[in-house]
């Protein structure tokens, strides 16, 4: 059993990455001030960026799904991994030296599975670049060659030859310290008919497929040799770290560009990625053996930071034949997840952006990639193209077939408008017609996912599982209401509390837990208590851990790094003045609430009351009011 990574060496590892780095890999980050950042959150679909990064104290916190920890947390999160293997994987990119408990450091028996499997993947992908040079390989030589690729080019992408025997592959990984089992779970071999591993991949030009850190998770490999008999691109099958509805290749070369241009390109192939990257469109990427689906979509929106704000651009290329168009509309159905603008881009000739670079140059690509089609016109016209628009009945034909296409478009002012070019394109003089046609289907269009929603929530209510199940009283939860300034306040403090503990030390630690009313922000103040106050916060370099670690449970864990990386609410940089207004604002709304107190307690009262009794509590309320009055007066020196 793989033993416990040293508590030295994980720390050292959380200190050597920033947070902002790490997660600036997947995310698009922006400023988001007050020294945070700001992006889409790669957990869940969102219309707005509510995902935040705080690099001072090395936490992120999504403020729409509640997702929030550390550098550690957010790789396991996103990535899937376990605590060992997010470890490993951020010391190895901090070439730091991992120590485990019971018995030091031994690698090759300690490391996670999912290490082991890209270990195994990145000597594998060694070992085909080097393979590339040998005699045998000269077919996937001139095969590169014949399509305008060079040796530098095979060498930053990392192109290798399969060797055409059953096992090289399997004994060279042998011979670097894996097992036939690594070998098999990682796809990278076989089961054999006679019970013995071969390789998967023989006598092919591979591909190394890179996930978005860069490490290589999968191979694609091209068919050479007519007497092969396998399909034309063979691609690593889903293994634990190969999930090809989750990867694209080129991602890794791409990201940066993607983020900073904020255009992403999307081709068919290897060979496609390749021409674009040489001819300077360094924002390709590709699909690995599938279609481009909802789970690309989102590796895309991330790094565009795709927004309902933020309107980025993506660019699809496909052949020109019939399959070509097929994946293009394919594409206009996903379109709808997009807030970017989504375009098509179809060569004259049909030619793919290899065949293009190769017959005409790289600019002949730079130019396709920089006038495409909206991909609502190029569905659209697709769909007119298929009818003979002169007759009456081809148009009757293809309005029924078009208008269906402009009634999906969600933004209601673009699909006015190209419901007017539709009747342009038909050769309807009526626009109005086919306008009102065009709003008809698309109130159909919501009135049945309403129903049918309606309809499955029904239906699962008459299942008799459903009805089987007791049902559970549903707990009560507090929910806290941005818009109530007397949380706001308790909200703000204890902001200030967790960033700035200096501010409001030692006066904070004097406020009990009944000077924060609303529930949550209660077990917040008990947690900071616990973690020794806000005055020992003030010495530590990151008081938050601390108070996470004290709290009880994930929901005060989970408030706690929201406290963090939320901005203070304020224009200038937090100081004391600003921390003494919330502390005197805290503690004038605790004074009124007390004073209200014993008001309702002089009504009950009443004359039936002892006079020492009247007395003590006439007392008390003068006092109260007379602290009021102090701190509305002399502010945070009356505390």
């Amino acid at each position: 059993m793989a033993g416990r990574i040293r508590d030295e060496d994980v720390q050292a590892v959380r200190s050597a990455l920033p947070i902002d780095v790490v997660v600036g890999e997947y995310v698009q980050l922006t400023n988001g001030g007050g020294g945070e950042y700001k992006g889409v959150c790669p957990f869940h679909d969102e219309k707005s960026a509510s995902f935040y990064v705080n690099p001072s104290k090395g936490v992120f916190h999504c403020f729409g799904c509640q997702e929030n920890g550390d550098t550690i947390a957010f790789l396991m999160k996103i990535e899937h991994f376990t605590f060992a293997e997010a470890v490993e994987r951020m010391a190895a990119q901090a070439n730091i030296t991992l120590r485990y408990e019971e018995g030091g450091y031994n690698p090759r028996h300690q490391q996670g599975e999912r290490t082991r499997l890209v270990e195994a993947h990145k000597v594998a992908a060694a070992f085909f670049r080097e393979q590339l040079q040998s005699p045998e390989a000269e077919i996937g030589r001139r095969f590169l060659a014949e399509r305008g690729f060079d040796e530098e080019a095979a060498q930053h992408f990392g192109v290798g030859y399969a060797p055409a025997g059953w096992e090289h592959l399997v004994r060279f990984l042998r011979g670097k310290g894996f097992s036939d089992k690594e070998v098999l779970l990682g796809g990278l071999a076989s089961q054999g008919q006679r019970g013995g591993l071969i390789d998967r991949f023989r006598g092919r030009l591979v591909w190394p497929i890179r996930d978005m850190g860069g490490e290589v998770i999968g191979f694609g490999a091209r068919r050479l040799r007519e007497d092969d008999n396998g399909p034309k691109y063979l691609n690593t099958p889903e293994t634990p770290i190969y999930k090809k509805s989750n990867v694209l290749y080129g991602i890794d070369l791409a990201k940066k560009e993607i983020a900073k241009s904020g255009r992403a390109v999307v081709v068919e192939g290897y060979t496609d990625v390749m021409a674009c990257h040489l001819a300077g469109v360094t924002t390709a990427v590709a699909t690995c053996g599938t279609a481009f689906a909802e789970d690309h979509i989102k590796i895309i929106r991330r790094l565009l930071m795709d927004t309902s704000q933020y309107r980025g651009e993506t660019v699809f290329t496909f052949d020109g034949d019939a399959a070509g168009q097929k994946a293009a509309l394919r594409a206009f159905e996903d379109d709808q997840k997009f807030a970017a603008r989504t375009s098509i881009a179809v060569s004259p000739g049909g030619m793919d952006p290899c065949d293009l670079r190769l017959a005409q140059g790289d600019e002949a690509v730079r130019t396709l990639i920089d006038n495409p089609v909206p991909l609502f016109e190029f569905a659209l016209r697709s769909a007119v193209a298929r009818h003979r628009v002169e007759t009456a009945e081809g148009r009757s034909a293809a309005l029924l077939e078009a208008a269906p296409i402009v009634a999906k478009i969600k933004d209601r002012s673009i699909q006015h408008e190209y419901a007017v070019q539709l009747a342009g394109m038909l050769g309807i003089l009526d626009e109005q017609f086919v306008v009102r046609r065009v709003g008809q289907l698309a109130r159909w269009d919501r009135d049945n996912k309403q129903q049918n929603q309606r309809g499955g929530n029904q239906q699962q209510a008459r299942r008799p599982e459903a009805q089987a199940q007791p049902v559970q009283p549903a707990r009560p939860v507090f929910r806290l209401n941005p818009r109530d300034p007397a949380q706001f306040v308790e909200r703000e403090l204890l902001k200030l509390a967790l960033q700035y503990p200096a501010l409001v030390s030692p006066a904070f630690d004097n406020y009990g837990e009944d000077e924060f009313p609303t529930p949550p922000y209660t077990a917040v103040r008990r947690a900071i208590g616990q973690a020794g106050g806000a005055a020992y916060g003030a010495a530590l370099p990151d008081f938050t851990k601390t108070v996470r670690e004290t709290a009880p449970d994930d929901q005060v864990r989970s408030l706690v790094t929201e406290l963090t990386v939320e901005p203070v609410r304020t224009r200038r940089k937090p100081d004391e003045i600003y921390a003494g207004e919330f502390l005197v604002k805290l503690r004038l709304q605790a004074v009124e609430r007390r004073v209200a107190e014993v008001r309702a307690q002089l009504q009950r009262l009443g004359n039936r009351a002892a006079p020492e009794e009247l007395h003590a509590v006439q007392t008390e309320l003068w006092q109260l009011q007379q602290y009021g009055q102090q701190l509305r007066s002399r502010g945070a020196a009356a505390l």
